[in-house]
């Protein structure tokens, strides 16, 4: 499930980690990404102790046997994670799916959480090309969902997805016990307050908060973001 930050994509991993045949990979590339970057996130030392910052290695371990009773592998990236020159050759060995988010709320959101943003910080950019890569290796349009509509008809559009991508939906995707979980980055501390409060999909956003207006550089930055967010939404799934 390609992502981009603050979409609701841990929400989402919740709800596949709960289905009872799936393991789910928080943000396998992150301390990669921070070790070749040079980017100051917060927690950067101990996101980089954390994994491996090879990602060649990641990828080998995203492609190992699913562990005994497990037949589904949830892997919540951000697409911004994947940089230009780490290789694309095991797409094909994986099932791709998008989520995205209006970039309105989105930059507002971030902007809570990281000083300063930049279009490549969104992964619009990078959610876009990957999926141009996986329309023409395959031929198939892969699997977009908003995050607006999935808050919005958290049943019919898991069910959607689930055939789009060939498992079977079940009901326990819908709710989940509150807390953290094993599984989860070491990052949780400073991103996931919020969902770890959760037990199942629910609005992020008040209508107050809508209405907030951005700065003047996050308006600039949601107006190149807009194109790209509107390429992939015009292939969302609907419930």
């Amino acid at each position: 499930m390609w992502s981009g930050p603050r979409n609701v994509s841990t929400a989402l991993m919740r709800s596949f980690g709960n289905r009872g045949d799936a393991v789910v990979v928080d943000e396998p590339f992150y301390a990669h990404y921070l070790a070749v970057t040079g980017l100051g996130h917060p927690m950067r030392d101990e996101v980089i102790a954390s994994q491996p910052t090879d990602w060649r290695a990641v990828v080998a371990s995203l492609l190992e046997p699913l562990p005994p009773g497990t037949q589904v592998q949830f892997q919540k990236q951000m697409a911004h994670h994947l940089l230009p020159d780490m290789g694309r050759d095991w797409f094909d060995q994986v099932t791709h799916a998008f989520l995205i988010r209006d970039p309105r709320p989105m930059l507002a959101s971030l902007a809570r959480k990281l000083e300063t943003c930049t279009l490549a910080d969104t992964g619009l950019p990078q959610q876009v090309e990957i999926f141009e890569h996986v329309v023409r290796t395959t031929g198939r349009i892969p699997a977009v969902v908003d995050s607006v509509d999935l808050l919005a008809a958290p049943a019919g559009l898991l069910e959607r997805l689930c055939a789009h991508v060939g498992i079977p939906f079940t009901s326990r995707m819908l709710e989940w016990p509150a807390g953290p979980r094993a599984s989860d980055g070491v990052w949780a501390r400073h991103w996931y307050d919020r969902v770890e409060r959760t037990t199942h999909f629910e609005p992020v956003d008040s209508p107050q908060t809508a209405q907030t207006p951005l700065t003047a550089d996050l308006a600039q930055l949601e107006a190149a973001c807009r194109p790209l967010y509107e390429n992939l939404r015009a292939h969302r799934l609907r419930a």
